[in-house]
């Protein structure tokens, strides 16, 4: 098929720091491009990608410090999008709900994955609106606050089988925190679970501005008082393994309705087991007593700690492949986009007007 890829701008893809939705992305579109699909992704131009990159902005809006207003940016997205619309057999939207009103005439042929909480007030009535598109939740539980609407699929992420690469032993054996400092995130209760078992905890997490406060009352002097807490900062990709890699386990202390968890089967990559709280997907991603542990309260978590032992990191690994490659999401997407009521599956006709081969090698 011939497949539009269409990326939020904020983030490079992937992104060089955090940006869950645009690594998903950039793992998506590599995997297409891998099984033989025609792909063209629009993003930031500081992406990387096997696929025909059409650049927006010149680089990440995040990391363009003069950008004020993302909105103008994505407009622009959304008029390259809709000059080249008729070359594409699906379009795949990840940018919320931005470009809705604008697909109605090519409506058959696309599908938007929303990556976001669903749970705010004023998503109902714009969905109600807008409800013959074809959605897709990445987890069950995010779909819970959503009025009736036009779902496609539960498609949960994946990781490409080899980028994060499983370790066996105990590592450094220190309970690892990774992904944002914000209060639904809940550092509070990572720091206090370590403290309470006596382990070291490790944080590697960024700081938005909105949370900057948050960080500097409340989290900051947590760090401060407890000598076995080290706050790392904002890690990349490449320090993403080893410091997964080397944890005991992480700790996914949430208390908000995460709609998927990317960091989850991160771990899970790294045969690093997850005690994780009973919160939005975490039922769907974690299988209790082998890929980790799910718990109700912060006495849980100091008690699955001395659980850890009994837990073989090899299981974990096995639930990672069995679930949560890149390849099965791309199986996913594909025979969803196959089954769009307006999905045309006629890119090898148009290269051969082109004159170039045909055939399309389908990589298993």
């Amino acid at each position: 098929m011939k497949i539009a890829q269409i990326a939020p701008l904020a983030e490079s893809v992937p992104p060089k720091y955090y940006g869950g939705t645009e690594r998903i992305v950039s793992y998506l579109t590599e995997e297409l491009v891998r099984q033989g699909h025609d792909v063209t992704l629009f993003a930031s131009g500081d992406s990387l990608t096997a696929a025909e990159l059409v650049p927006i902005t010149p680089a990440a809006l995040r990391l363009t410090p003069n950008i004020v207003d993302p909105i103008p940016y994505h407009m622009m997205l959304l008029e390259a999008v809709r000059q080249r619309a008729n070359e594409f057999d699906a379009l795949h939207f990840h940018i919320d709900l931005l470009h809705l009103p604008m697909i109605q005439d090519f409506i058959g042929r696309t599908v938007t994955t929303l990556h976001g909480r669903l749970d705010l007030p004023d998503l109902p009535p714009f969905y109600r609106c807008f409800g013959d598109h074809c959605l897709v939740s990445i987890s069950d539980d995010q779909r819970r606050p959503m009025p009736p609407v036009n779902w496609g699929a539960t498609i949960h992420h994946g990781l490409p089988a080899d980028i994060l690469l499983p370790r066996y032993d105990d590592g450094e054996g220190y309970l690892a925190f990774l992904g944002r400092i914000s209060p639904e995130k809940r550092p509070d209760r990572a720091i206090r679970i370590a403290a309470r078992s006596g382990m070291e905890l490790r944080i590697a997490a960024k700081i938005d501005t909105v949370d900057r406060a948050y960080w500097e009352n409340e989290i900051a002097p947590l760090v401060e008082r407890h000598p076995n807490v080290r706050f790392i900062g904002e890690i990349n990709e490449q320090q993403k393994a080893e410091f997964l890699g080397n944890a005991r386990a992480l700790l996914f202390p949430i208390d908000w309705p995460e709609p998927f968890g990317l960091v989850m089967i991160e771990a899970m990559a790294c045969a690093t087991p997850i005690i994780a709280f009973r919160c939005g997907s975490v039922p769907e991603i974690i299988e209790h007593g082998c890929s980790g542990f799910i718990v109700d309260s912060e006495d849980e978590a100091v008690d699955a700690i001395g659980l850890l032992r009994d837990l073989d990191r090899k299981l974990v690994r096995g639930a990672f492949d069995a679930r949560f490659t890149a390849a099965r999401m791309a199986a996913d997407y594909v025979s969803l986009y196959h089954r769009l009521p307006g999905a045309r599956t006629d890119a090898a006709w148009l290269r051969r007007q082109r004159g170039e081969d045909a055939e399309l090698q389908i990589v298993a």
